[in-house]
């Protein structure tokens, strides 16, 4: 599905991840122990159930987390779950909660998780990542109103004992309950203020740091927490996050020495000025698990035949858009799994800038639709700066060197979907970012025809390969049919991969232990500030 996030990827055999250690200086020395960011604007909601923006997950994820916790080597890892046990038939986790409690003393019991599940579930409440639960047995029938959530499986046994049931064997189920939509929420707080999660008096965490101060509108403060149960882990004391939305004056403070952090992913670096921050070698680029591409509409002629959308991919020069015109470091695509989850992809599935192969395909392409030319072709995409500049200069790759004419419609977000969703389209700019760390997550989008595929292209041997993933215990046979699937969809090209995304960031040279994974989300539990000496 796609996501608001940023958000997030991982292979289960292969994970990109970085613990971010230092790329610049400040001129003046920070506060000891506290570690300075900003947020861009305000986080709209701190409930793990209802956050979708990267600001509030990430500030959920350092003030609380679920049964696992994904360490800085990308595995997940026990955190609020001491220990698990997995059926033989892979479909029944049975979890042990640790010892430990929540910022207002109480105990984390796995009643909380329970409550916190379903809540989610709840056809009353909104929660924008219920779908993550639906590998849950009937939690997608919840939601929808169709079963009881006491049919949903997962149920409580006792305080120390979880049991979860899923639908089918899912690999990259310890994955997702390190993501907040799975973490506990207290009930008796919930019960008590239904805004608990709007302010500092009244938030309740079970993570590294508690939320000691929010400023709305200016600034948060996040303090390392005494109880926390992995607190040795902890060697920052204090996180500042501020509120600023001006990208100039971010990049400012960065420079004066006020902020220890500038940019993604929880902010963004002015697009003018990031090209000359490149060029002189003061931003960090790092890619994400994600994908822009055009669509094509496989129910309409021309694009009914793979040639013709073969041609039409392998005519543009990506190297060129990138550097020209988006200028944000992004990564040349070829392929659709990101390299961060797949790191063979950043060589590509096929040859980039392919003219004279593009010219040939696009002739026997239109041979075998016994066509002598191709119809009026119209390009649909939604209204942003980038999007715009980029559709125009492959418009004039396209007319170069394929000799085609294509038309620019230029649509709001929402339109451009129910276009898309109608199938009133032949050519539409799309996207892909990573929900979870596994390719799956890209690759099961074509597995059917339902959902967010709008190419509405299908294959049996792909969506074979694809659903035999789910059972796999094999990391190495599972990764082997990912490769196979994703041959098969580049040979077809249902759509035409253009960039990987990537993240840019500037960061003081005594920041330390930032992990940043695949999917671009940031945990900051092991991040601090190296104290520096100051000159005489």
């Amino acid at each position: 599905m796609m996501k608001k996030l940023f958000t997030g990827v991982l292979s289960i055999a292969l994970i990109a991840s970085i613990a971010i250690t230092g790329c610049s200086s400040s001129s003046q020395v920070p506060e000891a122990g506290v570690l300075r960011m900003n947020l861009q604007a305000e986080p709209p909601s701190l409930h793990p159930g209802i956050a979708s923006d990267l600001q509030s997950i990430t500030i959920i994820r350092t003030t609380m987390e679920g049964l696992m916790r994904i360490n800085m080597d990308g595995q997940p890892q026990e955190a609020g779950a001491e220990s698990y046990a997995i059926s033989d038939d892979l479909k029944t986790y049975t979890f042990t909660i640790r010892d430990h409690k929540w910022s207002n003393g109480d105990p984390v019991t796995a009643q909380d998780y329970e409550y916190a599940w379903k809540w989610g579930l709840d056809p009353k409440n909104e929660a924008p990542y219920a779908n993550m639960l639906y590998v849950i047995e009937n939690a997608e029938k919840a939601k929808m109103g169709e079963a009881p959530l006491d049919r949903v499986g997962v149920k409580a046994l006792d305080e120390k004992t979880l049991e979860v049931k899923l639908n089918q064997p899912t690999p990259y189920f310890l994955y997702l309950a390190a993501f907040p939509v799975f973490y506990p929420i207290n009930q008796k707080v919930v019960e008590r203020d239904a805004y608990w999660h709007t302010d500092a008096n009244t938030f309740v965490g079970n993570g590294p740091y508690t939320l000691a101060d929010w400023q709305h509108g200016s600034e948060l403060t996040l303090k390392k927490n005494a109880d926390y149960w992995d607190n040795t882990s902890v060697k920052g004391d204090t996180i500042k996050l501020f509120i600023i939305e001006d990208q100039n004056t971010e990049i400012g403070m960065f420079e004066n020495g006020e902020l220890d952090w500038a940019g993604s992913p929880l902010s963004e670096i002015q697009p003018d000025a990031l090209a000359t921050l490149l060029k002189e070698g003061r931003v960090t680029s790092k890619p994400i698990a994600g994908t822009y591409f055009y669509r094509f509409n496989t129910t309409k002629e021309p694009f009914t035949n793979p040639k013709v959308r073969k041609a039409f991919s392998y005519a543009i020069n990506r190297a060129e858009l990138l550097e020209n015109v988006a200028q944000g470091g992004q990564m040349p695509a070829m392929a659709f799994v990101p390299p961060t989850m797949i790191p063979e992809n950043e060589q590509g599935l096929f040859r980039d800038n392919n003219v004279e192969e593009a010219k040939r395909l696009l002739e026997e392409g239109l041979k075998e639709l016994g066509m002598d030319s191709l119809p009026p072709i119209a390009l649909l995409y939604n209204t942003q700066e980038l999007n715009a500049r980029l559709a125009q200069a492959i418009q004039d790759q396209w007319r170069a060197n394929l000799g085609v004419v294509v038309t620019l419609v230029n649509k709001e977000k929402k339109v451009q979907l129910e276009e898309e969703k109608s199938g009133q389209y032949m050519i539409s700019r799309g996207s892909w970012l990573g929900d979870f760390n596994d390719p799956v997550n890209f690759l099961e989008l074509f597995a059917s025809v339902e959902g967010n595929n709008r190419t509405y292209w299908a294959d049996p041997e792909y969506t074979r390969l694809i659903n035999e993933t789910f059972s796999m215990t094999d990391r190495a046979a599972r990764l082997e049919n990912f490769k196979k699937a994703e041959r098969i969809l580049m040979d077809e090209m249902p759509f035409m991969p253009i960039y990987f995304f990537t993240y840019n960031f500037m960061q003081a040279e005594n920041v330390k232990d930032v992990y940043m994974d695949g999917l671009g989300s940031i945990d900051l539990k092991w991040a601090y500030v190296e104290k520096k000496e100051r000159g005489i």
